[in-house]
């Protein structure tokens, strides 16, 4: 089983699944999990390599990451300016690994949910779940 810092997949993938309106799908092949927010992917991860999650990032924000941490570096097969891999273990601690999943989820729910009746009620959930982007306080 694979370790993620602390965490194990399945605690990646609860961290995952516990968020308002998201799906668990296999849409490339059989091992690799993408969780989706209303049908939008915002994040990804390997059965077969869970060393390593792929997520969704404000660009200014995905070069900031890049620039602190050698365990976060752009996304193979990913837009490189929207998506980053981060490497499990090193200095990245699995409050920095939800910060981000977080950061994932709400920029996607923010920005690429339509139509705009179903964003509105998705974010109307989030605020009732008090689900915030922490994601500004670095450790």
């Amino acid at each position: 089983m694979g370790y993620l810092c602390g965490m194990d997949i399945l605690a990646f993938r609860s961290f995952c699944l516990a968020l308002p309106d998201v799906e668990e799908t296999l849409p490339f092949d059989d091992v690799t999990l993408v969780y989706k927010v209303a049908g939008k992917m915002f994040a990804v991860i390997g059965l077969d390599d869970p060393s390593y999650c792929v997520v969704k990032c404000d660009p200014d924000r995905a070069l900031l990451l890049r620039d602190r941490y050698d365990e976060v570096t752009s996304a193979w097969h990913f837009n490189k300016k929207h998506w980053n891999a981060l490497r499990f273990g090193g200095r990245l601690s699995d409050r920095q690994v939800e910060q981000e999943l977080r950061h994932s989820y709400l920029l996607v729910a923010r920005r690429n949910v339509v139509p705009r009746a179903r964003r509105e009620v998705l974010l109307a959930q989030i605020a009732a779940a008090g689900i915030e982007d922490d994601s500004e306080r670095f450790e």
